[in-house]
């Protein structure tokens, strides 16, 4: 890996092209390594994780939403809409918005946490329907799919979104870009200018994931892949972008990270090294934020030592920065603690999840949300004497580098009103790659099947898993294998809007 030092430079310097990160990405895209086995099985199983998610959401109404606008753009022979018939195609930066938020939805897919995190299954949508909609091959696809998770992971890896209050899709869209890049086989100059015009399109506010979360969470990633195909577009018929996207006087260092005196060093492969960073990356066993997930899991664990919740006087988590202040009680958002919250919110809120897991030993993606669960009277006790405390080691093994310590998760201390204490901590979630079982393609599978379980027939769940096993020896233009269509007249339809 290459460890590369970008910092804003005044307009008279004329920073060359050759020093710039966006130039770097587009190296790294146009890059003609081989995939290695690994990855290209990982990849497989990102792509079953993906699918598992969309469909188990399918129904729910921001994916409605989303389906029916992208089918107010029909394209003979475009891309597949996750649900429908495969035979229904609609042109590819629409069906990555819908499949987008389908996969976003349930927040039950992939995650990387460095300086700042990351769901990079949300790269595999866009580069998917593109792959689609001009008649890609496995390979191809493959060779996309892990250059849009290498570059995520990497600026995910180099430069913090979070503390300058910048969603994380900054970072995802430029990836999306980079991957749709490497699958078409583009120069590595319409990449330069494809990831720059990305990068300056893609910039929002953390607001989105603040106080009363929306559906927007859901959306954004989407939008993110929308942004990128368009991107790409304009890249190819010769358009240029703001530049240099990360290093100019005006630019998105600048005025919205670290600003003028900040450096950032953002590790890349070399030329001719692999994309391997898919590896580092993880999913989920529990549909929550992935902070929550260890915590579930030592729920579970800690639960077998609790007779009478009513006994428990209080709890403290002691865990990192990043969980005490983004879905803890250091965010100070009162809707954390609000039983009549809305989903998103509940997801959120680490002190909820830990109550419902601890009564439960169980989590479900739509019973442990639901506003008769949320608003059980025995639950709000419990959720309300649940609160975070930041720990320096746990916020230091956060952020490490070396994935031997690095973790998500929290020691808690249940105080009891007759003066005793139950302690207990994990480290990283079961399904972690350093957790008590971690996930292999049978889970994978197993998650899939049981996600969509009374959902597809039998019949189309096993055509899917036998097509996906098969990527890469999938030919051009039968990537709408990848599709997974629900039973005639099954899909929800949306409300009337522009489209």
């Amino acid at each position: 890996m290459t460890n590369n030092e970008v910092r804003v430079y005044p307009s008279k310097t004329a920073l060359p092209r050759e020093d710039q990160l966006a130039w770097k990405i587009a190296g790294v895209a146009a890059d003609k390594v081989a995939v290695p086995k690994e990855v290209t099985a990982m990849i497989i199983n990102r792509i079953i994780d993906n699918a598992s998610v969309a469909i188990a959401s399918v129904n729910r109404r921001p994916v409605v939403s989303a389906r029916g606008m992208a089918l107010g753009h029909p394209r003979k022979g475009g891309s597949t809409l996750f649900g429908a018939p495969a035979r229904v195609t609609v042109s590819p930066e629409w069906a990555a918005w819908a499949n987008g938020t389908a996969v976003r939805e349930l927040d039950y897919h992939d995650t990387f946490l460095a300086a700042d995190y990351a769901h990079p299954g949300d790269n595999i949508p866009p580069i998917l329907a593109v792959a689609q909609s001009l008649d890609k091959s496995g390979r191809d696809l493959v060779r996309g799919i892990a250059t849009g998770y290498e570059i995520q992971i990497d600026l995910v890896k180099g430069i913090c979104l979070h503390e300058h209050k910048i969603d994380h899709i900054a970072h995802l869209c430029p990836a999306q870009a980079a991957g749709i890049g490497a699958l078409l086989n583009l120069k590595q100059e319409v990449i330069y200018q494809a990831v720059q015009q990305a990068v300056h399109v893609s910039f929002t506010t953390r607001q989105s994931r603040k106080g009363e979360i929306s559906s927007w969470k859901a959306f954004a990633p989407a939008h993110a892949g929308k942004l990128a195909v368009e991107a790409v577009d304009r890249a190819m018929r010769g358009e240029g972008a703001p530049s240099p996207i990360y290093e100019g006087e005006d630019s998105v260092i600048a005025w919205l990270l670290g600003g003028k005196d900040a450096v950032y060093h953002v590790p890349l492969p070399a030329r001719g090294e692999p994309k391997r960073a898919i590896l580092d990356s993880y999913t989920k066993e529990h549909s929550a934020e992935y902070q929550s997930q260890a915590l579930i899991d030592l729920a579970f664990r800690m639960r077998s030592n609790i007779k009478d919740f009513d006994a428990v006087e209080r709890i403290v988590i002691h865990t990192s920065h990043h969980t005490h202040y983004v879905i803890g009680t250091g965010a100070n958002d009162p809707q954390k603690m609000d039983p009549k919250a809305s989903r998103e919110t509940l997801d959120h809120s680490i002190m909820y999840i830990f109550a419902v897991a601890l009564q439960d030993g169980a989590w479900n993606h739509e019973t442990s949300y639901a506003p008769k669960r949320a608003q059980r009277e025995d639950t709000i006790r419990l959720w309300h004497k649940i609160e975070t405390q930041e720990d320096p080691e746990w916020t230091r093994r956060y952020h490490s580098l070396d994935i031997t310590e690095k973790a998500f998760g929290a020691r808690v201390e249940v105080f009891f009103k007759d003066g005793t204490v139950l302690v207990d901590e994990m480290a990283v979630a079961n399904a972690h790659p350093l957790g008590a079982k971690p996930f292999e393609r049978e889970d994978y599978i197993r998650k899939f099947q049981s996600l969509t379980d009374g959902v597809i027939t039998a019949r189309e769940s096993n055509r899917f898993l036998e097509a996906v096993q098969d990527l890469p020896k999938l030919a051009a233009g039968e990537l709408s294998l990848l599709n997974v269509a629900l039973p005639a007249g099954a899909l929800a339809e949306s409300k009337p809007g522009i489209f």
